[in-house]
């Protein structure tokens, strides 16, 4: 019960036998179990076989334990730590499983809203307990705890990369959560982790290796199945990256792909925890990769219309979208109106605070470079380079 089986029945379902079989086990003198089962039970339940309560014959050599020291989740870039494996300490608890999977669900919703330089630590001291926790539990219940703790990394691994900007740490972060879901089993799971790893050589321009983990996570979405959220999220990301190296046509199309593929309604549900996606963000995704394509008028529409759309919630993303069309402004040579929008993506990083976002409006400033003497252009470096905001984005 405590490996998360909660009947006979569903134990024999996991270890492959008749309900019968597990009867004979649990009875006052169950029989030996044949070799290939005793490495089962033991995987199930994180105990050994005398643990279990079975004797060993008489004749027989008790069976090679496989112990595994548990790694620290901390260990330094160049010595990547193993997913703790099972300790001798005592099993928790089946219920382990639902309770640490509700503080990452809670975790996972105050991304929106929390600062990231508070939540982050949090986050990663989470990392920490599902480590340990991970090490005392075992089955089906190890599975459960293992899919919260990459669930949990890949968050930690988010904010490294999106709001701290801190590409260096967030690789050997995502390879962490990579390892949990391989634990979970989890392979839509691993599809998102790996898409996300995409980004790391996407924003450096690396395209070989872009190219490889898009395939990877492509191959884990496949054998989940995914639903089409996860499909057109996938083109997105692979969009991002290629725009990012140069390849505007290519990114196009992949975002009409992903347009074409959410008409299509899908026999597989979205996971929960991918709540960084829905059809306005594809849209803002093809804005900005309209604007890279130099396809300005179009890009204006678009991010317009997404922001007509967006969730009065969703001010991390209209802090981007703002930078984007100050971006359009600024290229078509309207600065008036490139300093409005970016002053508005200034209001909203006041509110939430989204490095990717702050990057946008520097980017932003320096295409306005030619205009710097301009009335407006001296007004936003007013708001981008006061006291509060330069101390906050050096303290970061």
């Amino acid at each position: 019960m405590a490996a998360g089986y909660p009947t006979q029945q569903t134990f024999a379902e996991a270890l492959g036998v008749d309900v019968r079989q597990v009867r004979r086990w649990e009875s006052d003198k169950p029989p030996w179990p044949h070799p290939d089962m005793q490495q089962r039970l033991t995987q199930l339940t994180g105990q050994d076989l005398e643990a279990l309560g079975f004797v060993i014959p008489v004749g027989r050599d008790r069976p090679a334990a496989k112990r595994s020291v548990p790694v620290s989740p901390r260990g330094g870039a160049t010595r990547l730590p193993a997913v703790p494996a099972q300790s001798a300490a005592p099993m928790q608890p089946a219920s382990v499983a639902s309770d640490y999977g509700n503080i990452t669900r809670s975790h996972r919703h105050l991304y929106w809203s929390v600062a990231p330089a508070t939540l982050h630590p949090v986050v990663r001291a989470h990392a920490d307990l599902g480590c340990a926790l991970l090490a005392e539990t075992a089955g089906q219940t190890r599975r459960s705890v293992a899919a919260a703790l990459a669930e949990t990394w890949l968050l930690a691994g988010r904010i490294e990369f999106f709001d701290l900007r801190e590409p260096d740490d967030a690789g050997p972060t995502l390879l962490r959560a990579l390892q949990a879901a391989g634990e979970a089993d989890d392979s839509l799971l691993g599809a998102a982790i790996l898409a996300h790893s995409a980004f790391i050589p996407g924003w450096a321009g690396d395209h070989e290796k872009v190219v490889e983990r898009i395939a990877a996570a492509r191959t884990y979405a496949r054998r989940g199945p995914a639903s089409v959220e996860l499909l057109a999220w996938l083109d997105a990301v692979e969009a991002e990256c290629e725009s990012r190296c140069g390849n505007t046509r290519t990114a196009l199309h992949l975002i009409g792909h992903a347009e074409e593929t959410l008409t299509h309604g899908s026999d597989y549900p979205t996971p929960e925890w991918m709540d960084w996606f829905t059809p306005v963000r594809l849209a803002a995704f093809k804005g900005n990769t309209q604007l890279k394509a130099g396809h300005l008028p179009q890009a204006r529409t678009t991010l317009l219309d997404a922001l007509d759309q967006l969730p009065t919630t969703e001010d991390k993303q209209r802090t981007v979208i703002y930078g984007d069309l100050a971006a359009v402004e600024a290229a078509a040579g309207r600065p008036q109106e490139a300093c409005r929008y970016a002053c508005l993506a200034l209001d909203q990083l006041e509110i939430t605070w989204y490095a990717t976002g702050m990057e946008r409006i520097r980017e932003v400033r320096r295409a306005l470079a030619p205009h710097q003497h301009d009335q407006c252009v001296r007004d936003l470096d007013e708001r981008l380079y006061g006291w509060a905001t330069t101390v906050s984005a050096l303290s970061r």
